[in-house]
């Protein structure tokens, strides 16, 4: 009996001391795992319901003009909120003009699409359907009287209110729908709480992005500082496209490293197609350093640590008319 005693407490201290030397491990200065939480604007709580109703509308290709697009189109739940795409396909077969960026996490961010033209989510949600390339919808009255036609009417008021079905509602509950598309989790993340362990090549990996400065626009749990930097990279202006200053030319949103490996192709055209020529390209670009092939291979093991759990979303069914087509155009 003092055997099998003393053999369990043996394996508990070694348990124990695994989990305190995996945690131990110095991790470089301000990463850490996902946050739990989003902020959420005073004007748009959250309920169930809404979520819900977001979530309609997030998939249902009647917020564009064909009946052909929805969100999910170019920002695919099924692979990592985007669509793989170099530039993705918009109306009448168009392609927009820059890559399609992921929407899980993004309710983290500070402002929305690459050139930070949408400060919040409720913002960003109101561009797709007004765009000319992407959903195409004539103007806002259209898109709100096509909604009313599906049968959106009753479950806009259950959320918002008598006559709660209008555009700037829409975006609200997509927005909130958006909220929850957080990814956590992340082999790193576990890590980080001392919970799991990550290979020797990410370790290695983990602390290359630290020496060579990654980290200084790459930082904190969400692996952005959500500010804008200049990426002398193609011809897209960036930012100065928004603002208009020859100051923010080739300026654009620092994006996070959080799902990057499954976020393929990269940077705001798209034009790269794999993480390796990715990180050779942002380590000679941004820092003026040249990564061997063994560097490289150590950043990507760690940026594949940072793919989160993905949240289980169930295909919604959409309001529609019995016995009529709802009002689609070319």
């Amino acid at each position: 009996m003092k055997v099998r005693l003393s053999i369990m407490c043996a394996l508990m201290v070694f348990t124990s001391s695994n989990a305190m030397a995996s945690s131990a491990v110095a991790i470089p200065e301000g990463m850490g795992p996902l946050p739990e939480k989003v902020d959420v604007p005073a004007n748009n709580s959250m309920s169930a319901a809404k979520i819900e109703l977001g979530k309609q509308l997030y998939f249902d290709p009647a917020l564009s003009k064909s009946g052909n697009i929805s969100c999910n189109s170019c920002h695919n739940l099924g692979s990592w909120g985007v669509d793989n795409q170099m530039r993705s396909i918009g109306h009448q077969w168009q392609r927009g003009g820059r890559n399609a960026p992921t929407s899980f996490n993004a309710a983290f961010w500070s402002a929305q699409f690459w050139d930070g033209r949408a400060p919040l989510l409720e913002d960003q949600a109101k561009g797709p359907p007004m765009n000319p390339v992407e959903m195409a919808d004539d103007d806002a009255d259209m898109l709100v009287a096509r909604l009313q036609q599906a049968g959106y009417g009753p479950l806009f008021d259950k959320v918002f209110g008598k006559k709660g079905l209008n555009f700037d509602n829409m975006a609200k509950a997509i927005a909130a729908f958006e909220r929850i598309l957080l990814t956590p989790n992340a082999p790193f993340d576990k890590f980080a709480r001392g919970e799991g362990d990550i290979s020797p090549a990410a370790k290695r990996g983990m602390e290359k992005v630290a020496e060579i400065g990654c980290t200084s626009c790459h930082s904190g749990p969400l692996f952005t500082n959500n500010t804008y930097q200049q990426f002398n990279y193609g011809v897209d202006a960036g930012r100065k496209e928004v603002t208009g200053n020859d100051g923010d030319d080739h300026y654009f949103r620092v994006q996070s490293w959080r799902n990057v490996a499954m976020t393929a192709p990269y940077f705001h055209d798209g034009a790269v197609e794999s993480l390796d020529e990715a990180v050779r390209i942002m380590a000679k670009a941004q820092l003026d350093v040249t990564l061997s092939k063994a560097e490289i291979a150590d950043i990507v093991a760690f940026l594949k640590t940072l793919t989160g759990e993905v949240p289980s979303v169930t295909y919604p069914v959409f309001p529609r008319p019995a016995g009529k087509a709802l009002d689609f155009r070319d």
